[in-house]
Protein backbone atom coordinates (compact mmCIF):
# COMPACT_ATOMS: atom_id res chain seq x y z
CA UNK A 1 0.00 0.00 0.00
CA UNK A 2 1.36 3.38 -0.99
CA UNK A 3 1.59 5.95 1.77
CA UNK A 4 -1.02 8.69 1.58
CA UNK A 5 0.89 11.38 3.45
CA UNK A 6 3.93 13.52 2.86
CA UNK A 7 6.62 13.98 5.46
CA UNK A 8 8.11 17.42 6.13
CA UNK A 9 11.12 16.38 4.01
CA UNK A 10 8.81 15.72 1.05
CA UNK A 11 7.24 19.17 1.40
CA UNK A 12 10.72 20.70 1.67
CA UNK A 13 11.76 19.12 -1.64
CA UNK A 14 8.49 20.00 -3.38
CA UNK A 15 8.77 23.67 -2.42
CA UNK A 16 12.54 23.94 -2.66
CA UNK A 17 12.97 25.55 0.74
CA UNK A 18 15.17 24.77 3.73
CA UNK A 19 14.34 22.53 6.66
CA UNK A 20 13.65 25.25 9.23
CA UNK A 21 11.52 27.27 6.78
CA UNK A 22 9.53 24.12 5.98
CA UNK A 23 8.68 23.56 9.63
CA UNK A 24 7.86 27.26 10.13
CA UNK A 25 5.55 27.16 7.09
CA UNK A 26 3.82 23.94 8.19
CA UNK A 27 3.33 25.30 11.72
CA UNK A 28 1.76 28.47 10.30
CA UNK A 29 -0.58 26.44 8.08
CA UNK A 30 -1.48 24.19 11.03
CA UNK A 31 -2.50 27.20 13.14
CA UNK A 32 -4.67 28.84 10.45
CA UNK A 33 -8.41 28.80 10.99
CA UNK A 34 -9.00 27.92 7.32
CA UNK A 35 -5.75 26.36 6.12
CA UNK A 36 -5.02 25.92 2.39
CA UNK A 37 -4.23 22.23 3.05
CA UNK A 38 -4.33 19.86 6.01
CA UNK A 39 -1.42 19.45 8.38
CA UNK A 40 -1.54 16.65 10.93
CA UNK A 41 0.67 16.73 14.01
CA UNK A 42 1.38 13.64 16.08
CA UNK A 43 3.70 14.66 18.86
CA UNK A 44 6.60 16.35 17.11
CA UNK A 45 5.93 14.56 13.82
CA UNK A 46 4.24 16.42 10.99
CA UNK A 47 2.26 14.73 8.20
CA UNK A 48 0.45 16.27 5.26
CA UNK A 49 -2.19 14.31 3.33
CA UNK A 50 -0.97 14.01 -0.26
CA UNK A 51 -4.27 14.84 -1.93
CA UNK A 52 -4.78 17.97 0.16
CA UNK A 53 -1.27 19.29 -0.51
CA UNK A 54 -1.29 18.35 -4.20
CA UNK A 55 -4.63 20.10 -4.74
CA UNK A 56 -3.24 23.27 -3.13
CA UNK A 57 0.03 23.11 -5.04
CA UNK A 58 -1.65 22.52 -8.40
CA UNK A 59 -4.16 25.31 -7.78
CA UNK A 60 -1.42 27.79 -6.90
CA UNK A 61 0.62 27.00 -10.02
CA UNK A 62 -2.28 27.44 -12.47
Amino acid sequence: METQVYLAEDIQKALGIGRSKTYEFLNEVYKEEKPPFRVIKVGTSVRVPKQSFDDWLNASTN
